[in-house]
């Protein structure tokens, strides 16, 4: 039996759940069949499409386009105010939904979630009679429409849940990426930011089927490792689990909305640092470490994408979780410009927990600072910090670089705010 994945994308949710809920409340018209948008001020028609319906799409409307262009576009548009605290209501009510089908649940946004349906394939048919059962459901109960892609790996289930929408499921195994995938532009591919395409096409590469027959290391050349990862994704090539979290599971997180796009990696790793510095001084006052922790980028347009790691051993330090999340960003980043970034801690154990030592603890140099040595001296410094913002505000004291290897250039000039 081979793996099968599915990947469940609610059908323009901002704008959908507005809509449901205005239906539960006695409203008239579903803004889902009238030139529609989510975002902004109604007044002054300042801020960005957050959501469209489809009759506003036939405008040429676009997510994350300024809400002034979109009125622009069709004078008698119809806007609604977000509300993120309905949003997180229905999603949660969906996700435990997905959850009486099985627990290998991830959720990756508020509107999209992946679903090993491997364990439970045997109670279906086929992959498709399941997934249609699910998306029918969800309608039924709830009012509002997903997205269903189907294959043998997130990837793959992901670019099938990006087939033609509304109300659909699409199949994309290994063995239809030639006919359903490699005649896409390039720019569909997921992880290709604007940069990307642009290096891409210098190259000649127009197609996702172009890029899977390119020479990885000449892509490597001009992208480094994230031009290899193109070349894996355009031949459907991707390992990762579908990473299921108990529901209870707690964390302890922090995310920040940027003033300014962030356009280069020292921008970001500014951020991460005050992050880093925030989430481990969360962690130490909870009496907590954590196992694993993730990082989340949302791009200019609004796009989103995370990506997590189990640590080998659980911690609250600053600087170790500084490390983990610009590694993490490493890997996740398109070039694409950043509004958003967070660090979010889970699998937190309690701090005076024992920890198993490892061949690796066991100290061979008695001349030298240990490890063992240097993590107290930093237990030590990270408490001092802390006792000081606590009593003079969190900018008292300030980083003149950032947590990185003596070898790293630094400007000096790297402070968190």
């Amino acid at each position: 039996m081979r793996r099968i994945v599915f990947h469940i994308d609610v059908n323009s949710a901002y704008l959908s759940w507005t809509a449901v809920e205005q239906l539960k409340n006695g409203a008239e018209t579903d803004i889902r069949t009238i030139p529609a948008i989510i975002g902004g001020n109604q007044e002054s028609r300042h801020g960005v499409v957050l959501a469209k319906s489809l009759p506003a799409k036939k405008f040429g409307i676009r997510t994350g386009e300024p809400v002034a262009n979109a009125f622009r576009k069709c004078a008698s548009l119809h806007m609604e105010p977000p509300d993120h605290k309905l949003y997180h209501e229905y999603s949660s009510e969906m996700m435990t939904f997905l959850r009486t089908y099985t627990p290998d649940i991830e959720q990756v946004s508020v509107d999209e979630c992946y679903m090993d349906f491997t364990g439970i394939s045997g109670r279906f048919t086929s992959p498709v009679s399941g997934a249609l059962e699910i998306k029918n459901r969800i309608y039924e109960k709830f009012g509002f429409t997903v997205n269903i892609g189907i294959s043998t790996n997130k990837l793959l289930a992901k670019m099938a849940s990006d087939f033609e929408k509304p109300d659909r499921v699409h199949t994309l195994f290994p063995e239809e990426i030639k006919v359903k995938m490699w005649p896409l532009p390039v720019w569909e591919l997921y992880m290709a930011g604007q940069s990307s395409v642009e290096t891409l096409q210098k190259l000649e590469i127009r197609s996702i089927g172009d890029l899977a027959q390119a020479d990885p290391e000449i892509l490597e050349l001009h992208l480094k490792s994230h031009g290899r990862k193109l070349w894996e994704f355009a031949n459907g090539i991707d390992n990762s689990e579908v990473i299921t979290e108990k529901v209870e599971a707690k964390g302890i997180g922090n995310s920040t909305t940027l003033s300014k796009d962030a356009v280069t990696e020292e921008e970001a790793k500014k951020v991460l640092l005050g992050l880093a510095e925030s989430v481990g001084a969360r962690l130490r006052e909870a009496e907590q470490k954590a196992g694993m922790l993730s990082v989340e980028i949302k791009y200019y347009n609004f796009e989103t994408a995370s990506h997590q790691r189990q640590i080998p051993k659980p911690t609250n330090s600053d600087t170790v979780i500084y490390h983990t999340a610009v590694g993490l960003f490493r890997e996740l980043w398109t070039k694409a410009p950043i509004r958003l970034l967070g660090i979010r801690s889970s699998k937190l154990v309690k701090q005076d927990e024992p920890e198993q030592m490892t061949i690796f603890d066991i100290p061979v140099r008695s001349s030298e600072e240990t490890d063992t040595a240097r993590d107290e001296k930093q237990k030590k410094l990270d408490r001092a910090l802390d006792e000081i913002k606590k009593k003079y505000g969190r900018d008292a004291v300030r980083r003149g670089r950032l947590l990185e290897a003596a070898h790293d250039k630094e400007q000096g000039d790297n402070e968190t705010h």
